[in-house]
């Protein structure tokens, strides 16, 4: 069991510079920033960004508190200005009455028994790439990874392959994603909304794109759920149909905005997640061995099946232990409200209250050797009773990932898909391999060069 916390007491972290504050070592790498305030400080360690004073909790009982209080003395915070922009107010940027109506249209969309009617899709694109590949091949798995779940998610998004639209929105996507990168490394943190970089005009003119091909395929399925044709069975269609206690259906501008934070956590999000995941189970050929027996025990041959989600344990525990090891969405932050409390401490109302997954859940405390990959730690007879508490890459609390099951799901069948066919080998020496990839910290937690491997075809 988790020894429970001292009493919340913040310390002061390493002194900042005039102006910038610990801006510097947190822009140059945040993981490495947090595991030092952890280990040099303690659980409840302050520092700043500029001006901006921060926070970080790394005990496993605040950051439940703290999950918990969302809505209630803190609200969900995003620093970067392309991911306002990019997402627009959905749940996952809204607050208060607004983000309940939301959350209640939009959940519904998630459940367990409707990621289940999207899965024949994710094995189905699973298949295709498989049947792509050839053994000898030398590929850029993140590539693939990418390519492979932006599919899915647009078949689940809008029931189709977009032929060249898929591109377009592809195209647009990445250029927010490489802003955000951007502006979390470096003063773009510090920018008014109204400044104008070449970045952000490269991101306006991107978001501009993104608009007018959502709303064109918003507007379709709207025009043929209006003239009484059955409804597809996809997730904008869903949207459109939901209607909130008063009736009221979302607006095009509100389903466009889910759908593109879907298409975030469900294409973007699953796809690092993938990507992790083939490097250490390259890395680990005993773990995939484990693997292989569970495949070919379970599935027998035979391609993998929505109810075989259950049954595939080694596979889900090795999904668990890569998204413990290389969470994509690598910290959790919150800003305080007037009479804001954490463990009976009073917290300064607009502090910046951060958790990171990557110091929490590498930490000795809560996990044998933190820094291995032992997929075993998730058995149900596992003896850390902890882990649960110490093991958010969703987030928690009210506020936790809607697509939390889908990106697991997702996950778990297309590597069962193409593991059942294919061995991913990491070259050695190849920037990036087994060696211990860097990472680069954008709006995911990604490796800092491709990741190359061949394929070598099972027999």
């Amino acid at each position: 069991m988790a020894s429970a916390p001292a009493p919340l007491r913040p310390v002061p972290g390493p002194p900042g510079l005039p102006l910038l504050g610990n801006l510097p070592e947190f822009g140059k790498d945040p993981q490495a920033f947090f595991v030092r305030l952890r280990e040099e400080f303690g659980d409840c360690v302050t520092w700043s960004l500029g001006r901006r004073r921060c926070l970080l909790v790394s005990h496993p009982t605040h950051i439940a508190e703290l999950f918990r209080s969302v809505g209630h003395g803190y609200e969900t915070t995003f620093l970067t200005w392309p991911i306002k922009q990019t997402l627009g107010n959905s749940v996952l940027l809204s607050h208060g009455s607004d983000w309940r109506r939301k959350r209640g249209l939009v959940q519904p969309v998630l459940r367990p028994r409707q990621v289940r009617g999207y899965a024949p899709r994710m094995i189905e694109c699973a298949i295709a790439l498989a049947d792509r590949w050839r053994g000898g091949e030398r590929i850029d798995v993140q590539r693939e990874m990418a390519e492979l779940t932006q599919r899915v998610v647009l078949r689940t998004l809008f029931g189709d392959d977009l032929g060249p639209s898929a591109r377009v929105l592809g195209d647009a996507m990445a250029v927010g994603q490489r802003q955000v990168a951007a502006e979390l490394r470096g003063f773009g943190l510090f920018l008014p909304p109204w400044a104008r970089t070449p970045g952000r005009l490269r991101l306006l003119a991107a978001v501009r794109v993104l608009d007018a091909e959502i709303h064109r395929l918003v507007g379709a399925r709207r025009a043929e759920l209006e003239s009484g044709a059955p409804p597809r069975d996809d997730v904008v269609s869903r949207l459109l149909a939901a209607r909130d206690e008063d009736g009221r259906a979302l607006t095009d501008v509100e389903v466009r905005d889910e759908a593109a934070t879907l298409w975030i956590g469900g294409h973007e999000t699953t796809s690092t997640l993938l990507t992790w995941t083939w490097y250490l189970l390259s890395a680990h050929p005993h773990s995939r061995e484990h693997l292989d027996e569970e495949l070919d025990r379970v599935l027998g041959g035979r391609p993998p099946a929505v109810g075989d989600y259950e049954r595939l344990d080694w596979t889900r525990h090795i999904i668990q232990e890569a998204l413990r090891l290389y969470p994509p969405a690598w910290a959790v932050k919150v800003t305080a409200q007037p009479g804001a409390t954490l463990g009976g401490t009073a917290i300064r109302a607009g502090t910046l209250v951060w958790c990171s997954m990557w110091a929490a859940h590498r930490d000795p405390r809560w996990y044998p050797e933190p820094d291995a990959f032992r997929p075993q730690r998730w058995r149900a007879d596992a003896p850390d009773a902890e882990r649960d508490r110490v093991w958010f890459p969703f987030g928690g609390g009210q506020r936790a990932c809607l697509g939390a099951r889908f990106a697991q799901v997702e996950a778990a069948l297309v590597l069962a898909t193409l593991a059942q066919r294919f061995t991913l080998n990491c070259e050695p020496g190849e920037p990036g391999g087994p060696a211990q990839p860097a990472t680069r910290t954008g709006a995911l937690l990604q490796p800092a060069r491709p990741l190359h491997a061949t394929l070598t075809a099972r027999t």
